[in-house]
């Protein structure tokens, strides 16, 4: 990986790279790209696990998100704490600009005690279909 992590461009919220050509961008906001980046592996065609994710804040539940995708090298520019247990227990490689203890996100603050990607995923599959409802 680079010594430093890469910064996306307004506006752009995420970018997935495999090898040196970009093949996803997302300009969403929350965990949508994600979600949305799931749909795109499902459609076929590339391995996750040959891919580099490079995302603007990563929290707890986008560091489950980014283990239940299969994704194996992370980059972003702020990364909490609370998401690194998750990604360190699954052998996920990562960089980032910035550390905090925490991102202001109810998201956060729900899986906080949470271990399980799969307990994860039912919680924030069901939060992703309320909002979408909205």
């Amino acid at each position: 990986m680079k010594p430093e992590p890469e910064f996306l461009p307004a506006p752009l919220t995420l970018r997935l790279y495999e090898g040196p050509a970009v093949i996803f961008t997302s300009e969403k906001h929350w965990l949508h790209p994600l979600f949305d980046l799931e749909a795109f592996f499902q459609a076929g065609g590339h391995d996750p696990a040959r891919t580099r994710l490079v995302d603007q804040i990563t929290g707890r539940a986008a560091a489950f998100l980014v283990v239940r995708l299969g994704i194996r090298e992370l980059e972003t520019r702020v990364l909490s704490r609370r998401a690194v247990p998750v990604l360190e227990e699954h052998g996920i490689a990562f960089r980032c600009h910035e550390r905090v203890d925490r991102i202001l996100c109810a998201t956060e603050e729900l899986l906080a005690d949470t271990q399980s990607p799969e307990e994860a995923w039912a919680i924030l599959r069901e939060r992703r279909a309320r909002a979408l409802a909205r």
